[in-house]
Order: structure tokens, then C-alpha cells, then sequence
């Protein structure tokens, strides 16, 4: 496979997976209390929402990407 062809079928199956979840979770840790040799931390879990927007160009790209490699080899 062309790079560019590997190149635009990942940006298509990346946009899917941003169109379909629509944001990436992940979990970071905070100190709640840091007293002397008392340490308490808490885990908290945070969203980053990504815009459908972004999913949505990312497949587009994609799409283009991997015509203009057809195009290019024909």
C-alpha cells in the first residue's frame, strides 16, 4: 500500500472513531491534602470532548487524500 493511500485511510478511520465517540476520556490524579507526612491524593476522571466538526474534516481529508493517490498513480 502507498503511503498516501495508509495516509488517508487513517485519517478516515480516525475521524470515524472522533465522530463516534465524541470525546476521549483519561483519569489524572490530584493532592487533595499534603500536610507534612500526611499525603492524601484523589483520582478524578476528565473529558476532553472533541467537535464533530473535527471528526468530520478528518474524514473529508481522508477521503481526499486518498483520491488524489489514485489520481496520482493512474
Amino acid at each position: 500500500m502507498r503511503p498516501v493511500a495508509l495516509v488517508g485511510v487513517v485519517l478516515i478511520v480516525l475521524g470515524v472513531l472522533a465522530l463516534a465517540y465524541q470525546g476521549v476520556s483519561y483519569t489524572s490524579r490530584e493532592t487533595v491534602i499534603d500536610i507534612g507526612p500526611l499525603h492524601a491524593t484523589a483520582e478524578r476522571q476528565k473529558t476532553l470532548p472533541l467537535p464533530p466538526l473535527l471528526g468530520a474534516f478528518a474524514v473529508a481529508g481522508g477521503v481526499a487524500v486518498l483520491i488524489a493517490g489514485v489520481r496520482k498513480r493512474a
